[in-house]
């Protein structure tokens, strides 16, 4: 599946050995901390993709795993695959080496390689900033291609030097397009190891997009890629599986940092999709990774996956295995409940038409009379507890805040509800006004005299 942002901007992709500085110079060019960067070689298993800019000129970023040279990574043939295929999406390709190492066997490989793709390739010579690296770059003018630019990643040194360097390259049709800017709806794919978020990603895109193996913890990095559903646009996030701290701790370094990043995916969504093993059921660890979306704010689908293998359990089944469900995690009584299976692709639709729903209702907006028309309706039937020797009242309401929906009420002497009549009164909200999958927040103020 092509890579390429919409707008036609072009494709640039980062390629070379394990631990050369591919994910410290995609960092450094994009501007974010995307990528995982450790001293373990292997630690970058997907290819992902990050706008990025340069001297007005916007171009689509893509780092690739370590394509040759020794690791003991179990997924590195499938890596390997990977990285060949977002080579056939490439523009230009930046082939990263190591300037303290010098050229070695895994980087002629890998120009051999290259030699086969339909794009310029510029070598970045990196860490050239070590006193081990002076003068070396002249050997890799052994592979054939240039420019060479010698590179820093991590102090950024160079840097500069080797973008001015692509945009002269970039296809004359393609440079200076700008940017076309359509609002994009985040979509974060969650959940413990191995219940299949890499494999609900590749159904939604209809291609192999991430790594999926039945090892936990094959995917570190998170992956994500755009998706065009009528004419919506979903930023689909593929993230690490989130295991218990324990587990994390034990498991080392690279699990650390992905788990962080996965974190941070969560908190950066529109709607956050719970993937949940339909054989094991929803554990602790999956209540509280619920906590951790409800508290962001951002609009939750639970999804029950691997449903197939759930045929023949009996009529009542379903619902029984919801009503459970619930009480586990109680607190997302908001979120929808969707069973499908990533494997063969059984209701995955009805996932699509749950997000773009919910990215609506996280937008609504209520018109200000018909919220005080609601509020009289209520509190007619059902009025606020009265705890001190004053009635209370709730005299007018206001929507202050979208995404997620945010509403104050004003009353004549209260300053908080007590927790069971906001929670009725953001059932209400939600049954009135069709605000679904998402998190409804409200405020208390008393009047000013």
């Amino acid at each position: 599946m092509p890579l390429k942002r919409p707008g036609g901007v072009p494709t640039v992709v980062l390629v070379g050995r394990p631990n050369v500085g591919k994910s410290t110079l995609f960092n450094k060019i994009t501007n974010t901390r995307r990528a995982i960067v450790t001293p373990v070689a292997g630690t970058t298993r997907d290819t992902i993709a990050q706008p990025a800019e340069w001297q007005g000129n916007p171009f689509s970023l893509i780092d690739t795993g370590g394509m040759f040279g020794a690791t003991n990574d179990p997924l590195h043939q499938m890596v390997v695959e990977h990285g060949r295929k977002a080579l056939t999406t490439a523009d230009l390709v930046v082939f990263v080496v190591d300037g303290r190492e010098g050229l070695i066997p895994g980087d002629q490989e890998i120009a051999t390689a290259l030699r086969t793709v339909d794009a310029p390739v510029l070598v970045a010579v990196n860490k050239t900033d070590d006193r081990r690296a002076r003068g070396r770059a002249v050997e890799f003018y052994s592979l054939g291609f240039e420019p060479i630019v010698e590179i820093a990643a991590e102090h950024g040194e160079g840097v500069g030097d080797l973008l001015d360097e692509l945009i002269k390259r970039f296809p004359e049709t393609r440079r200076d397009v700008p940017a076309v800017v359509e609002k994009e709806t985040r979509v974060a794919i969650v959940g413990r190891p191995n219940v299949g978020k890499s494999s609900l990603l590749n159904r939604l895109l209809k291609a192999e997009r991430s790594i999926v193996s039945e090892l936990p913890g094959t995917t570190r990095d998170t992956v994500d890629a755009l998706l065009k559903w009528h004419k919506r646009l979903f930023r689909i996030i593929d993230t690490a599986g989130i295991r218990r701290p324990g587990r994390v701790a034990r498991a080392g370094q690279v699990e650390s940092v992905s788990v962080v990043i996965a974190r941070r995916a969560i908190e950066q969504a529109d709607i956050a999709i719970l993937v949940i093993d339909s054989v094991e059921g929803a554990t602790d660890q999956d209540a509280t990774i619920a906590g951790e979306a409800d508290k962001t704010g951002c609009g939750v689908i639970i999804v029950a996956n691997k449903w197939d293998l759930m045929k023949g359990r009996g009529p009542d089944f379903s619902k029984e295995f919801d009503e459970k469900l619930r009480r586990q995690v109680k607190f997302l009584d908001y979120a929808p409940i969707l069973h499908l299976s990533a494997l063969t692709g059984e209701r995955t639709p009805k996932l699509l038409e749950a997000i773009d729903r919910i990215a609506e209702s996280r937008l609504r907006r209520i018109p200000t009379g018909e919220l005080n028309r609601f509020v009289q309706a209520v509190t007619a039937v059902h009025p606020p507890a009265s705890p001190g020797r004053r009635e209370v009242r709730i005299l007018y309401a206001a929507q202050i805040g979208v995404e997620p929906p945010e509403f104050v009420f004003f009353t004549n002497v209260a300053t908080s509800f007590h927790f069971s009549y906001e929670r009725f009164l953001i059932n209400k909200l939600r049954e009135s006004f069709g605000l679904e999958g998402t998190p409804i927040r409200i405020q208390v103020r008393r009047r000013a005299k």
